[in-house]
């Protein structure tokens, strides 16, 4: 098949996993075209069957903001006919869905005929897409899909909450490539961070309100009142100096590092006792996946998708939003003891297992064949 993938190319969750899912696709035969409007980050490689095809905004000093979606509309229909496109995946209803549609539409004047599957992430939905601004363009974008998907069943909830859909909305969930995961360093240097009596806690994330980062600080240090412990901060966002002056005020300086953004999440995992993320909304937590999948456990909160990942009592625990005490009673609980620290690790790992690329990629083949039968019949 070949495929066009239209995404966002940063870090952020939905590109990552629109990035692994079209290298993966492209390992099983598939001829994969990335649409977007710089190399994804994760795009490592450009073998002979992905093709990245970089999308220019001209600049018209007639528009006070570049017309993105135009120009990708315009991209979409030159590569679907010059590549022979069969099929347009895209991930975000907008903008990426809306100019998907607009570009089946020209192409349908040209008798060019190219089905589009959506795959909804979260922020499209529950911050973009919610806004009343935004929401007519949202609700077209879905049920003008040729085929949708989410990445939880907690996020096809809120979508059908939030929008008149009349569309079904298939539930496939994020992954990850586990292989990725087997550490092959035998050594974490370990001693580098922490004595061998002290648990590591660690926390991952762009440092926005939405994760909560002042209950990350309070939760551990609730955790190193009851036994020696260090926080590891990894990422970069605005609340990272109100976090740096909390952790001053609570005179914890010493227990707390602040990495910033770093490229060597696997050996800061592969370190770690626990992982904290008691954020106020995850539309699936990818985050929490990655640290399980280092057999790291996950003390979260039980919102959005989280309790899809972390199974409460078994990979780690969830809790309400906001309960700080609960929280520092159940990470204190799986930390304790080695036994159970052990335990908890080896569970963590094997909740990851449902989520490895190998299970979930099927499913979307399934739907771009369904798509394109379906789509070919009407």
């Amino acid at each position: 098949m070949k495929i066009g993938i239209v995404c966002y190319p940063t870090f952020g969750g939905s590109g990552v996993v629109a990035t692994e899912l079209g290298l993966e696709l492209s390992k099983r035969g598939h001829e994969i075209h990335f649409i977007t409007y710089s190399q994804p980050v994760r795009l490592e490689l450009l073998s002979k069957n992905v093709h990245f095809h970089e999308v220019h905004v001209p600049e018209y000093p007639l528009f006070l903001y570049q017309p993105y979606e135009l120009a990708l509309s315009s991209k979409l229909v030159d590569m679907v006919k010059l590549h022979g496109i069969e099929l347009l995946h895209v991930h975000y209803a907008i903008p990426h869905a809306y100019a998907a549609y607009m570009a089946q539409q020209m192409l349908m004047d040209e008798g060019v005929l190219i089905p589009i599957v959506t795959t909804l992430h979260g922020t499209d939905i529950t911050l973009v897409g919610s806004h009343p601004f935004y929401k007519p363009a949202v609700t077209f974008s879905i049920n003008k899909s040729d085929a949708v998907t989410s990445v939880s069943a907690s996020l096809k909830e809120d979508t059908m909450r939030l929008f008149n859909i009349k569309r079904d909305i298939q539930v496939i969930p994020n992954f990850i490539d586990l292989e990725k995961y087997n550490h092959n360093f035998t050594d974490c240097q370990r001693e580098m961070m922490a004595a061998n009596d002290e648990r590591i806690i660690t926390h991952i994330s762009n440092f926005r309100e939405v994760k909560r980062i002042p209950d990350v600080i309070k939760i551990f240090y609730n955790i190193q009142k009851e036994l020696p412990a260090k926080l590891m901060m990894v990422g970069e966002g605005p609340e990272k100096e109100a976090a740096e002056l909390l952790v001053e005020e609570l005179g914890i300086s010493n227990r707390v590092v602040f990495f910033g953004k770093s490229h060597e999440i696997d050996r800061i995992l592969c370190f770690s006792d626990l992982f904290l993320l008691p954020s106020k909304t995850e539309s699936f937590g990818l985050a929490a996946l990655e640290a399980m999948a280092s057999s790291v456990p996950v003390i979260s909160t039980n919102t959005g998708g989280l309790s899809e990942v972390n199974e409460d009592g078994f990979s780690g625990f969830l809790s309400d939003v906001g309960d700080v005490k609960e929280m520092s009673e159940n990470a204190v609980k799986i930390l304790l003891d080695v036994d159970t620290l052990n335990q908890f690790k080896a569970n963590a790992k094997a909740q990851s297992q449902k989520f490895d690329l190998r299970n979930i990629v099927p499913m979307y083949e399934a739907i771009y064949e369904e798509t394109l039968k379906s789509f070919m019949v009407h």
